[in-house]
């Protein structure tokens, strides 16, 4: 199966299962209800028995749901280990090489492959979707453990890494091929602001606001 075939199958599967959980707490909710207000009294007021079967309800949908889960949870297990393990590229090892030269081109390519998925791994920490730069596939890695991600002419993500006395510290930079100044990314949505001024023919580097762009656009 192919990696994208895999991935729609996880997610439909993911619906799959993400329905059945709601269609049971439904179920034991309308349940619930129904059996509350027929066990009341018929001597109770109208508003006790409503109170008394949305009560039951709650109590129907949290039992059947959590009966539903003790089925529904392995398969999620399931679900989630395909999406964490599952690698597109993944592949057996070359045979051993014949010569150093031979030995360092492996450990070359390795190594760029290694630097491609942590920057897509750590990806997580600027988006948290699952299918723009969290893509493994889009990130070219350097021998040097960096990688940079082709956003557009002229326009980069850029990711290294660095050891600190407090494990691993990652850093996302959006570079340009005019000369600007570098531009520290935390976020996606500063990577959006930031292809909004340059389609708006602003700086990449500098903010733009509203009435900047639109300003801009009206020019162009």
């Amino acid at each position: 199966m192919t990696a994208t075939l895999r991935k729609a199958a996880t997610t439909v599967a993911g619906t799959m299962v993400d329905g059945a959980s709601m269609a049971a707490a439904l179920i034991g909710g309308v349940g619930g209800a129904y059996l509350g207000y027929q066990l009341t009294l018929a001597s109770w007021s109208d508003g006790l028995r409503i109170a008394a079967a949305g009560a039951a309800a709650v109590v129907g949908a949290v039992a059947i749901d959590g009966l539903a889960e003790l089925v529904l949870a392995p398969m999620r297990r399931l679900m989630w280990t395909n999406r964490s393990t599952a690698s597109p590229n993944r592949s057996s090892a070359p045979a051993p090489a014949d010569t150093l030269d031979d030995a360092l081109a492996q450990v070359v390519t390795a190594t760029e492959d290694d630097a491609a998925h942590r920057a897509a791994t750590a990806a997580i920490r600027i988006d948290r979707g699952d299918n723009f730069l969290r893509d493994e596939d889009r990130w070219r890695g350097y021998e040097d453990g960096e990688a940079s991600f082709y956003l557009a002419p002229g326009v980069w993500l850029h990711h290294r890494s660095e050891l600190d006395k407090y494990g691993c510290e990652h850093h996302f930079t959006l570079l340009t091929g005019d000369g600007e100044q570098p531009v520290a990314i935390t976020g996606i949505d500063q990577i959006r602001h930031q292809i909004a001024a340059r389609t708006a023919g602003l700086p990449v580097s500098k903010p733009i606001t509203d009435d900047a762009k639109d300003s801009a656009l009206h020019a162009a």
